[in-house]
């Protein structure tokens, strides 16, 4: 199949996934959480968002090299950050929550779909909504759910590891929560068309990202840190020092490693 017909079948099915996705969020949700009581509705909306985005993986044509278990215990889940295809990659993997920056409210479709789905959104320089998302993330933890957070704040080309805010890392310790830290690292033609960065825009990127065969991603799940007795600081370090030292060799000399 050519890169441009491949293209157009691929919008197709996206196109009809986003759909499905706007009546899930638009109307099946409401619906369930309606009738359900909130522990029940919270598990069968988050199975319904977690199959949406296997699908939305199925579309991509993910292929992904595992190094490492993901753990089955609810855990604040760190990753590194390159591409919103990160979300469709971890979330189709792992249950659980995501925090976002504000700005993804504003994509066409997926800003809904984010909200809907019970992503927690972060403002920049908003310090007043830091207190309130560290609320939001400590009580998702106490209920046993997994949070996935991109701490760097922003996307790169992959080849660095940004610093971490280590805001996000508070609610762990509060919990006393355990950390799982992953590295995402795209691989073949996705290596160079996957980063997400600059004034990329999300409809443009995507149809790049149709255009490809399959997109390759390895990705090392890394051991547990366990938050008791540590400070966020500590945390932000050990958490970022795993993630860079497991980059392949040819990208470590790029990285400042503390």
């Amino acid at each position: 199949m050519t890169s441009k017909l491949r293209q157009v079948y691929k919008s197709i099915l996206i196109v009809i996934l986003f759909a499905a996705g706007l009546i899930l969020a638009g109307i099946v949700f409401p619906i369930i959480n309606y009738s359900l009581d909130a522990k029940r509705s919270k598990d069968n909306c988050n199975t319904l968002k977690r199959w949406w985005l296997i699908w939305f993986a199925k579309i991509l044509n993910l292929k992904i090299k595992f190094k490492g278990k993901i753990s089955k215990t609810p855990a604040l889940v760190i990753s590194n950050h390159i591409s919103w295809m990160d979300i469709v990659v971890l979330g189709h993997l792992i249950p659980g929550y995501f925090v976002s920056k504000s700005d993804v409210l504003d994509w066409p479709i997926i800003g809904y779909l984010a909200r809907q789905g019970g992503t927690v959104f972060i403002r920049r320089g908003d310090k007043q909504q830091v207190r309130s998302t560290t609320e939001k993330m400590l009580w998702l933890l106490k209920q046993n759910r997994s949070i996935l957070a991109f701490p760097e704040g922003t996307t790169s080309e992959g080849d660095v590891i940004l610093p971490f805010h280590s805001s996000l890392f508070q609610p762990a310790v509060l919990g006393k929560s355990n950390i799982q830290p992953v590295l995402i690292q795209y691989e073949g033609k996705a290596k160079t068309l996957a980063p997400f960065i600059g004034e990329d825009e999300f409809i443009t990127h995507l149809f790049r990202i149709l255009a490809l065969p399959k997109v390759e991603v390895c990705l090392t799940i890394l051991p547990i840190i366990q938050s008791a007795n540590r400070k966020r600081t500590e945390l932000t370090e050990l958490t970022r020092n795993q993630i860079c030292s497991s980059l392949t060799e040819d990208y470590k000399a790029k990285i400042n490693i503390s």
